[in-house]
């Protein structure tokens, strides 16, 4: 059964930092990219950024570059977001997914083959 799971989130101030974790089970994580989107109160699914786990490229949206840092363990099977210099407006459920980099995600998210459940990032102003 495969499984991504989600943890990290919670309540920080402006300014702050938080690490949220992915840890991915029951995939060959070498065949996908590994993504984070996010999904504030009121508004659509964001991507923020993802990481090719073979090669270990990644790739942000503009919203979070110079801010935010995607990295993997591999051992772990664990996709990191470490998320610095927090804003309100980054208030969001954060989800993982994992798909096929060369079926078009995750430009098109759908595209995903498997999602977590999401965990909750507040940023207190």
């Amino acid at each position: 059964q495969v499984q991504l799971v989600e943890s990290g989130g919670g309540l920080v101030q402006a300014g702050g930092s938080l690490r949220l974790s992915c840890a991915a089970s029951g995939l060959t994580l070498s065949r996908y990219t590994v993504a984070w989107f996010r999904q504030g109160p009121g508004k659509e699914r964001e991507f923020v950024g993802f990481i090719n786990w073979s090669g270990g490229t990644t790739h942000y949206a503009d919203s979070v570059k110079g801010r935010f840092t995607i990295s993997r363990h591999i051992a772990a099977k664990t996709v990191y977001l470490q998320m610095n210099s927090l804003k309100p407006e980054d208030t969001a459920v954060y989800y993982c997914a994992a798909g096929r980099y060369d079926s078009g995600f995750p430009t098109i998210a759908s595209r995903s083959d498997y999602w977590g459940q999401g965990t909750q990032v507040t940023v207190s102003s």
